[in-house]
């Protein structure tokens, strides 16, 4: 009779999802216990399964990949073997773990197979991770044979993706060189556009050109510039919550890092996704020359940037690249062509096709900041008070800015 290492090491196109595994490892505790159908197992809390489709969905090898692109092709010859596999990790989902608990003398599995979660309002990290696992989990419930897990499938690569591009919405770059990779972010912002009050002209510009990159559209790199706290960061962190759905994927890069920007772009360039690397508090000093790399990705270099990145940027200087009195023009300095290194550095900021701008809120505005926070954090104060207090903490804390608004309400949140 056919054993679960069996079925594991069977594994072809999806070979990935079986070495150095969880399911390679059960496999050989497990090695030579028989295979049954399953029964009573209840699909709702069922750890086993969960992992499995965990594993389908992240698995990227050339089919899922060509899946996320076109769905399935008609007639392939990699859908038979594919199909073998379905076949494989359909008697996978599906093992009876009753005998092996009988030899081994413990219902360790049945754990597994009967989980209970402490609190179903847990916080839970990587939520768009574990809600599409969950999704695809529900939905191999209901198979009846290899043929069917098939067919679910290759229609999740083709709904969602497949990897951690299809499944994750953030990611940042660790190491350098030949170490660099591109790694997920695990807890993302929920926050959206709304809740960021004021800035409706922003806020429509910032949208409007995301729409028409999403869309497939050209799309202009963006540059967001302004006073500190004025909601410049997080519009776009809404903007990629607004838009997940749809495909757009965001890649945190600092400016440290630009030097492997080719290397991130040759990565992303051919998945079903639209990339924005995004560049947070973007700004150089006179001494630092690592901006002419990020110059010649964004327009200028012999490489084209392929039509699914775009570059975005938040900082607090409008021409990103400290100037001194020196580089201007009009004034005395050793260097014959001074004015050549002026346009060397202002040629950086000229590159982001969108320039938005971000001033420091009027006091009616941080107070109907502060009024709307307050309103969304449950607060009952009356509102002459709640101003007056606000502004009071403005002027300890630097200021009218949405992030001072925001860091009043904490204060009072944490005295309640």
């Amino acid at each position: 009779m056919e054993k679960l290492y069996q079925y594991a090491s069977s594994l072809i196109m999806y070979n990935k999802s079986r070495t150095g595994t969880v399911l390679e490892r059960l496999s050989d505790i497990i090695r030579g216990y028989e295979k049954n159908p399953s029964s009573g197992v209840n699909p709702q809390d069922n750890l086993w399964t969960s992992y499995i489709s965990y594993l389908i969905a992240t698995d990227e090898n050339p089919f899922s990949i060509l899946c996320e692109m076109v769905g399935a092709a008609k007639d392939a010859s990699a859908n038979e073997i594919v199909k073998k596999d379905m076949d494989n990790f359909y008697r996978i989902y599906n093992y009876d773990f009753k005998k092996a608990e009988e030899v081994i003398g413990t219902d360790c599995f049945s754990l597994l197979l009967n989980y209970k979660s402490m609190h179903k309002d847990a916080n839970t990290y990587n939520k768009s991770v574990s809600e599409k696992v969950k999704e695809l989990r529900l939905e191999l419930d209901k198979a009846e044979n290899g043929d069917d897990f098939f067919g679910i499938v290759t229609d999740f690569y083709k709904r969602y993706g497949v990897g951690k591009f299809g499944l994750n919405k953030a990611f940042r770059v660790i190491g350098e060189g030949k170490d660099f990779s591109i790694e997920a972010i695990t807890h993302t912002s929920d926050v959206t556009l709304d809740h960021l009050v004021g800035y409706e002209s922003q806020k429509e510009r910032l949208v409007e050109n995301t729409e028409a990159f999403v869309s497939g559209k050209p799309a202009n790199n963006c540059l967001l510039y302004g006073d500190a706290g004025t909601g410049k960061s997080t519009c776009i962190k809404a903007i990629v919550n607004q838009y997940y759905n749809r495909g757009l994927r965001l890649i945190e890069i600092y400016k440290h890092q630009f030097r492997e920007l080719s290397q991130i772009i040759r990565q992303v360039k051919n998945r079903n996704y639209k990339f924005i690397i995004y560049m947070d508090d973007l700004s150089f000093e006179e001494f630092e020359t690592d901006y002419k790399y990020l110059k010649a990705v964004i327009e200028g270099g012999m490489e084209v940037r392929p039509d699914n990145v775009l570059i975005y940027a938040t900082s607090n200087r409008r021409h990103l690249i400290r100037e001194t009195w020196s580089d201007r023009p009009d004034m005395y300095a050793e260097e014959v062509h001074r004015s050549d290194t002026m346009q060397e550095k202002l040629s950086l900021a000229a590159r982001f096709g969108v320039n938005i701008s971000f001033d420091k809120p009027s006091k009616k505005l941080f107070d109907q900041i502060v009024t709307e926070l307050a309103k969304g954090a449950d607060i009952d104060m009356p509102e002459d008070e709640l101003i007056n207090q606000a502004n009071v903490w403005s002027l300890r804390n630097g200021g009218y800015s949405g992030r001072t608004a925001e860091q009043f309400i904490v204060n009072l949140l944490s005295k309640n």
